[in-house]
């Protein structure tokens, strides 16, 4: 499939990419405080400046399928995003509608949300985090099943593994227009599957699995600028198609220098699903 066309008219920004350094070991990060004599992870990154291309401007916009991402229209009803029970009551509801009419799957199951705050250095005691200023996608092959055997019951696991079955993530504004630290994202056919390395992620009651990336520099890393409250951008995490279709995206918040200096710090939300489909796996 062809890359997204970049017009003669597209902008961009030149803007530092924290890539992951390999080493002989696995990477490993903890989401807790770590036990005596433990670093919180044995990774290190370097920044890599790359163009982020504005993903407006582009001749077609892009699609879920082709190239791992969209933006949609997304008002909610929500009013406040850090009032539990609203999310729970409302918000996990629109977005499952949401996806289940993007993607036209015939299930589709919240199973998490994170809240991000670029006022925060560090995690809250309320679970807020500080956004991420590092090339990742949130699963691997390995932990995408895990995620269906660790939700479902396993007798439909089971038989939903045996489907073409993705994880979608939803992600979006929650307090007014980005103004810094906007999301980026690349195409997911510039991205090739050894650009991609296995990191341990570390929780008190199981172990997850997410991919750190590579510096590659054929990588075309896009954004959609001044994000507003009513938009919303969904993209892959993981798809079990092997046909030629996206399948993940490496995604990472950077640095925009055409940030004003007084910008108010992002807040944001990333809720994950998983989107069940009826059709057996295609393969290539």
């Amino acid at each position: 499939m062809d890359a997204l066309t970049v017009t003669t008219a597209s902008t961009e920004v030149t803007a530092p990419i924290n890539y992951i350094v390999p080493t002989a070991d696995k990477p490993f990060s903890y989401t807790y405080e770590p036990p005596p004599g433990k670093p919180w992870r044995n990774t290190a990154y370097a920044p890599q400046a790359m163009a982020v291309r504005d993903a407006r401007q582009l001749a077609e916009a892009p699609a879920l399928e082709t190239a791992g991402f969209t933006l949609v229209d997304a008002p909610s009803a929500v009013r406040d995003f850090y009032d539990e029970r609203q999310l729970v009551d409302t918000y996990y509801g629109e977005v499952e509608a949401l996806v289940k009419k993007l993607t036209g799957a015939s299930k589709v199951v919240v199973f998490d949300h994170t809240i991000r705050d670029g006022r925060n250095i560090k995690r809250d005691e309320r679970g807020v985090r500080e956004p991420v200023k590092r090339a990742h996608n949130d699963y691997t092959l390995r932990s995408a099943p895990q995620r269906v055997w660790d939700l479902l019951p396993p007798g439909e696991a089971e038989r939903r593994l045996k489907k073409r079955y993705a994880i979608v993530n939803v992600w979006r504004s929650i307090a007014g227009t980005i103004e810094e630290a906007p999301l980026g994202i690349v195409d997911a056919r510039s991205v090739a599957f050894e650009d991609f390395i296995a990191s341990d992620l570390i929780y008190r009651d199981r172990l997850g699995e997410t991919y750190g990336v590579r510096h590659n520099p054929v990588h075309r890393w896009f954004y959609y600028p001044a994000m507003t409250a009513d938009e919303a951008m969904v993209f892959k995490c993981y798809d079990s198609a092997t046909d030629g279709r996206a399948r993940w995206t490496a995604h990472s918040a950077f640095d925009d220098p055409t940030s004003p200096a007084d910008a108010r710090p992002r807040q944001s939300i990333e809720i994950r699903t998983l989107v069940f489909f009826d059709e057996d796996n295609p393969r290539a």
